[in-house]
């Protein structure tokens, strides 16, 4: 490897090959790493074809160097200011619901208190033989 792919430097590269988890970039003759597809760029990158093709120059940061397994891990989206991200407008509260007004009891007028009355007569019409279905 060439001595001066430093972790932290900044080349430029050529993207030589195109995988689902990444892009190859050729640093110079000799050596290549790996874009992977979390640092094409900021935000999720579905499809990485959408953002490379082979033969783009790219600008890289050297993020690792792995001498002994000769690997570079690259990334696109270091290079690259990050955007302004929007500020999250709070959720609105629900509404809290207004408890229903207590009616007082007014002579002739219906509401539950006719259920009060009915559920005697219901419990005696259900016990009525003749009117139970055998």
């Amino acid at each position: 490897m060439s001595e001066k792919i430093t972790t932290g430097s900044i080349l430029t590269g050529k993207v030589t090959g195109i995988q689902p988890y990444g892009a190859f970039v050729a640093l110079d003759e000799n050596t290549q790493g790996l874009v992977h597809i979390s640092e094409v760029t900021h935000g999720y990158v579905k499809d990485i074809n959408d953002h490379l093709k082979v033969g783009d120059e790219v600008q890289v940061k050297i993020l690792s160097v792995d001498e002994g397994a000769g690997k570079i891990g690259l990334s696109i989206r270091a290079t690259e200011e990050a955007p302004v991200q929007q500020a999250v407008k709070p959720k609105k509260q629900p509404r809290k619901r207004q408890a229903a007004a207590i009616i007082p009891d007014v002579e002739g007028q219906q509401g539950f208190n006719t259920l009060k009355d009915k559920l005697q007569e219901w419990i005696d019409q259900s016990q009525r033989e003749d009117l139970i279905k055998k």
